[in-house]
């Protein structure tokens, strides 16, 4: 039996061992080692002894100042020493090729130098066809790596494509990539150069993606860089050119024009360094930076405000109360809080603050033009902002500087149309604000209108406190429900009452009809007013509070007898006289007519008297009774409060049946209607009380109601009569419509001063606490009585 030949078994080595750290040597690459650790430079110097060979071999952990065997990978590359020098830091570097793998088997030293047992590695066999291919697809990516790339020079693909082994290949371009320690080693263990390959094409294929990458942005930046550095160039030359003829650069010009203008405004410390700080950094932006117009529109602003300009206020009590009546009829309370606040900023000017008045009333009474009036009265600029609509808080905070466009609110911007920081500052329809996604616009007006907070404004773009303190603030309003009460509170409220006639009568001989005359052309004599031909138009033409639609009216005269006048131009013209005959030729037929007293006295018929925006207006309360079952019907588009009067006044009477006369048990067998007339016009509120219980009594007990009596007053269901609004200008119409006696609640007595004394002369006012004083004198004993009178 022939006998069985045996394996060879592997060599071993007694090799010094080199332990390296964050780097890995390959077979057939030239590397240079610097050899900073004692024991690895004697391993050197025993290697050059030794046919010049050591093993080099990574450390699994670079931290490790003196590795053993188990700190060590378990594959190496022996290497030949080329040669070593010293560095002039005093360290040393060897120039080492590595030669083949070498597999660490054990350790044979380990006390001046490590000496180590290795034995060589060979690479498994391989098919040609398939290391062709991989080969070439290496070296492919190879390629356009080294184009790319700025640290492997193009003689590195030359080297790469005269290596004809495919290990060797892999092994090269590896060694020239930047990849991790574990991602060499792996590399280095894997002896199957198809495998070794396809791993270094794995590894060219990312690092040509990252490569390419890093050209595309490098191109782009490239670009920008070179745009802006020759932008910077002609820039540059710009400059000196104009430095040469002597002219200076614009955006200099503007810095040292802004630099004026921070000098001239006078800005507190505050402001001051941060205008400065915003100069500096416009000094060192380039001229075509998108940030010098933002910066430049911010200065602008600071530098247009009113610091410390302020107007000369004057403080003439005498020659201000002039002005005032020269420009208003009329409104002595204003008049009277405007001529105080003088007085006293007269005395005591340093510790007075500036009220915030709020004027309401109906439109038309000339809240606007008063405000006006104050500014001229004490020689201060006058400046309005209408708040009718405003729904963004950033109209009075403005918009903060990091949005395009930003700009102040409009606050700041109406402070820099007046140019003083004291204007008399006119916050117009208040109660016309509104709130929405965007915030509340009333909230930041509680620090514009509290004394104890506007000395430090805060504006979203000016971004430093601005001081409004020295404003005198003044609001208007139609009503004040709208109003938030925190608003409300910082303000004080005059009320502006609507103008009976003869106050409108008195504005428009006043001011009305000279102003449209002139307007016109009218001036001389060729148009004149008879005055009941103006109270006629007050009151058949108009039904307002105000006076717009007055000079409306007299406007429309004054157009129809300029056209006359113009059409008969050459010819001799007469004075056109407007009268009461001849109103219906320029106005037509009367639109308005107002309720007159009754034109005789009627059971279930009673007048009361209303208030309404437009002044007072006479009204009539009619009761029919009906057989039925005691229901109680109320008509003529009347409130739910004005139907809770009819219903206390039903409860008096049915409670006061016996006291006052009434058949026992009326309510179970009669149904009972009242009724308001001028159903169109909607109604509500307590006065009508008295009134509606004064029919109702007449209608049950058959008493007519007197038609001279007016009444008005809440009834409660003891009878007894509480308190309204509006004795002025219900007292006012009641003489209107020829009344002669007036019913009134008695704490309604003090009301009466703001009544004309020609109106107080003319009625007869009754005082009344219960119905049990209003009976007797609106109503007759009975309707025997009537016929006899």
């Amino acid at each position: 039996m022939p006998r069985r030949k045996k394996k060879s078994e592997p060599r071993v080595q007694d090799l010094p061992a080199l332990p390296v750290r964050d780097t890995i040597l390959f077979p057939q690459v030239v590397m240079p080692l610097l050899i900073d650790r004692d024991r690895s430079l004697r391993a050197i110097e025993e290697g050059m002894g030794r046919e010049r060979s050591i093993v080099v071999v990574a450390q699994r952990d670079p931290e490790v100042q003196r590795p053993g065997v188990g700190d060590l990978y378990t594959i190496g590359t022996e290497a030949v020493v080329g040669r070593v020098l010293k560095m002039p830091d005093g360290s040393t570097s060897a120039l080492v090729q590595g030669q083949r793998r070498v597999l660490i088997v054990g350790l044979a030293q380990d006390e001046s130098y490590l000496r180590l047992n290795v034995t060589p590695l060979d690479e498994p066999p391989h098919d040609q066809a398939t290391v062709e291919a991989l080969m070439r697809a290496v070296l492919s990516l190879y390629e356009k790596i080294v184009k790319l790339s700025r640290t492997i020079p193009d003689e590195h693909y030359i080297a790469a494509m005269n290596v004809d082994e495919p290990g060797w290949l892999a092994d090269f371009v590896v060694s020239e990539m930047e990849l991790s320690l574990p991602q060499r080693q792996d590399v280095l263990e894997t002896l199957d150069p198809v495998e070794r390959l396809q791993k270094a094409s794995v590894f060219l294929a990312k690092e040509l993606d990252v490569l390419e990458l890093q050209s595309k942005i490098h191109s782009q930046v490239q670009q920008e860089v070179d745009k802006n550095q020759r932008e910077y160039f002609l820039r540059e030359q710009l400059k000196a050119i104009h430095k040469e003829l002597g002219e200076a650069d614009a955006q200099g010009r503007e810095i040292v024009k802004l630099r004026e203008k921070i000098e001239a405004a006078q800005l507190p410390p505050e402001v001051r360094e941060k205008a400065d700080d915003e100069l500096d950094r416009l000094m060192a932006m380039p001229t075509m930076s998108p940030e010098v117009g933002m910066v430049r529109s911010y200065l602008e602003w600071l530098a247009s405000l009113p610091w410390v300009t302020a107007s000369r206020d004057q403080l003439d009590i005498e020659q201000a109360a002039t002005v005032l009546e020269r420009n208003h009829y009329g409104l002595p309370r204003v008049k009277e809080r405007i001529l105080e606040y003088m007085a006293v900023r007269k005395l005591a000017a340093d510790q007075m603050r500036s009220p915030v008045l709020c004027f309401v009333g109906p439109p038309g009474v000339g809240k606007t033009s008063l405000g006006r009036s104050i500014a001229q009265a004490l020689g201060r600029k006058f400046v309005r902002f209408s708040l009718g609509g405003i729904r963004d808080e950033a109209e009075i905070r403005g918009h903060r500087r990091t949005y395009i466009g930003a700009l102040p609110g409009r606050i700041v911007q109406t402070m820099r149309t007046a140019g003083t920081i004291n204007p008399v500052f006119m916050l117009d329809e208040i109660d016309k604000l509104g709130i929405d996604f965007r915030g509340d616009p009333s909230a930041a007006l509680l620090e514009v209108l509290d004394p104890e907070q506007n000395c430090a404004f805060s504006d979203h773009y000016l971004d430093v406190p601005y001081d409004l303190s020295h404003a005198m603030f003044v609001t208007t309003a139609n009503v004040l429900d709208p109003v938030p009460p925190a608003l409300l509170d910082r303000m004080e409220v005059i009320e502006l009452p609507g103008y009976i006639e003869d106050e409108k009568y008195e504005i428009a001989r006043r001011f009305l009809i000279p102003r449209q005359t002139v307007e016109h052309g009218l001036t001389g004599s060729r148009l004149r007013f008879n005055e009941a031909a103006v109270r006629q138009i007050i009151r058949e033409y108009t039904h307002e509070a105000g006076v717009r639609d007055l000079e409306r009216q007299l406007s429309t005269i004054c157009r129809k007898v300029a056209r006359r006048v113009a059409s008969a131009s050459g010819e001799k013209t007469s004075r056109t006289v407007i009268t009461t005959r001849n109103l219906v030729d320029f106005l037509g037929a009367a639109r308005f007519f107002h309720n007159l007293a009754e034109e005789r006295d009627e059971v279930g018929v009673a007048t009361g008297v209303s208030w309404t925006p437009s002044g007072g207006d006479v009204m009539t309360v009619e009761v029919s009774l009906l057989d039925g079952k005691g229901q109680l019907a109320l008509t003529g588009q009347l409130g739910d409060v004005m139907k809770e009067s009819g219903q206390a006044a039903l409860s008096y009477a049915r409670a006061r049946s016996k006291e006052l006369g009434l058949r026992d048990g009326f309510y179970e067998t009669t149904d009972v209607h009242i009724h308001v007339p001028a159903g169109a016009i909607p109604k509500d509120g307590p006065s009508a009380g008295i009134t509606m219980a004064t029919a109702l009594v007449s209608a049950l007990s058959g008493r007519p109601a007197r038609r001279e009596v007016a009444m008005t007053g809440e009834i409660t269901l003891r009878g007894r009569i509480l308190p309204i609004g509006g004795i002025r200008e219900k007292v006012i119409a009641a003489h209107r419509a020829g009344i002669t006696t007036f019913v009134l609640p008695r704490q309604n007595l003090k009301d009466l001063e703001e009544v004309p004394d020609d109106t107080k002369a003319a009625l007869n006012f009754v005082p009344v606490d219960h119905m049990d004083g209003v009976l007797p004198v609106a109503l007759h004993a009975s309707a025997a009585e009537l016929k006899a009178v």
